[in-house]
């Protein structure tokens, strides 16, 4: 069982940049794979960034790619999400998410991959 905690969301101006945390519970934090997904209203929850047990390998959404970083402390049980460039588009309610399936980053992009999920942090971005 893994508990996620997500913060540093908030109000940004566009051009501006925001770093989310994602804490985790428990012991095997290492074990996972990590991603940062987003819904925002009236849409459905997609990918964003998704990190490797080892945080060796990542993959990122085209959407942000170029403008955000994913990365992990394995010592402090927490993945990050250091986005710059930040557009209105951007606005959301960011949820982390820890995913099984091994070492693996395949179909780390996928919603089903994820067994636990953060409550999520409101990102908006205003022009």
């Amino acid at each position: 069982q893994v508990q996620l905690v997500e913060s540093g969301g908030g109000l940004v101006q566009a051009g501006g940049s925001l770093r989310l945390s994602c804490a985790a519970s428990g012991r095997t934090f290492s074990m996972y794979v990590m991603g940062w997904f987003r819904q925002a209203p009236g849409k459905e929850r997609e990918f964003v960034a998704a990190i490797s047990r080892g945080g060796g390998s990542t993959a990122y959404a085209d959407s942000v790619k170029g403008r955000s970083t994913i990365s992990r402390d394995n010592s402090k049980n927490t993945v990050y999400l250091q986005m710059n460039s930040l557009k209105p588009e951007d606005t959301a309610v960011y949820y982390c998410a820890a995913g099984g399936g091994g070492a693996t980053m395949a179909k780390a992009t996928d919603l089903g991959r994820y067994a636990y999920w953060g409550q999520g942090t409101q990102v908006t971005v205003f022009s």
